[in-house]
């Protein structure tokens, strides 16, 4: 393959996924490390991608892949890693569901559970959850997001602030190797945050492209998760930090 088209290739790589690894690319491509840390190297002196440690991310830190994009990324690995979620949430228990696309795939995989309380702010996962008769939903307030039925705001916030619930289903844009969880809107973390400080058990639900991923707001860190679940080994530096925090990881292949 000519250098010019394996450099578009690559482009398109991180654009859709968010992240690529150096050993992801040799092993597609075909060719060298040195090969691909050279290409890595020349896209990111063009600010085509942003060079990482073990890979490359997107160049902007500001700006996420679009919701129907995101929709349809990695579906049979979320609505995986959302199967593996839901055996740990027993009949009856109460929970936090989060806005992203993967929270999503764990409300489709709880309707085999029975009388569930759900507190959520992502017009989605209510629509999924209301089919069932036994569960009861309750949806926060707030300003709906036309881009993806997510709710935010100060009202949001308010809302999910005055409950205590046994589990709290999160999505994430991206997790850096050294443990921060972030995300692109500043008003959407501070809900994160507020459903980590007030869930009894945080079970975070992300696919391998999430890991060394940037955006622009930090909204914690990685020793603030109970339990992650991927489908994927993360990269060593971040494995190194989850096991230093004693967090439960499940690898869903």
């Amino acid at each position: 393959m000519k250098q010019s088209k394996r450099h578009q290739e690559i482009i398109d790589l991180v654009k859709t996924q968010g992240y690529v690894s150096t050993d992801d690319l040799v092993e597609r491509f075909n060719v060298s490390p040195q090969t691909i840390r050279r290409d890595l190297n020349e896209l990111a002196a063009d600010n085509k991608i942003r060079r990482h440690h073990g890979g490359a991310t997107i160049p902007s830190s500001s700006v996420n892949t679009s919701y129907n994009t995101r929709k349809v990324m990695q579906l049979a690995e979320k609505d995986c890693i959302a199967k593996a979620m839901v055996e740990h949430i027993p009949d009856g228990a109460t929970l936090f569901i989060d806005i992203g696309t993967t929270p999503e795939a764990v409300a489709r995989a709880l309707l085999e559970h029975n009388d569930l309380r759900i507190v959520t702010n992502n017009l989605n996962v209510a629509s999924i959850l209301t089919g069932k008769d036994d569960f009861r939903v309750i949806l926060a307030g707030g300003e709906v997001r036309n881009r993806d039925g997510g709710i935010v705001g100060e009202a949001t916030l308010d809302f999910i602030s005055q409950f205590r619930l046994d589990f709290g289903i999160m999505g994430i844009s991206g997790i850096d190797l050294d443990g921060s969880l972030l995300d692109f809107d500043y008003h959407e973390v501070r809900v994160k945050q507020a459903i980590i400080e007030n869930s009894r058990c945080v079970m975070l639900g992300v696919d391998h492209t999430k890991f060394g991923r940037n955006a622009m707001v930090n909204l914690g860190d990685i020793s603030q998760i109970d339990m992650l679940f991927t489908d994927q080994n993360p990269p060593e530096e971040l494995a190194k930090r989850l096991v230093e925090n004693e967090i439960h990881i499940e690898i869903i292949n």
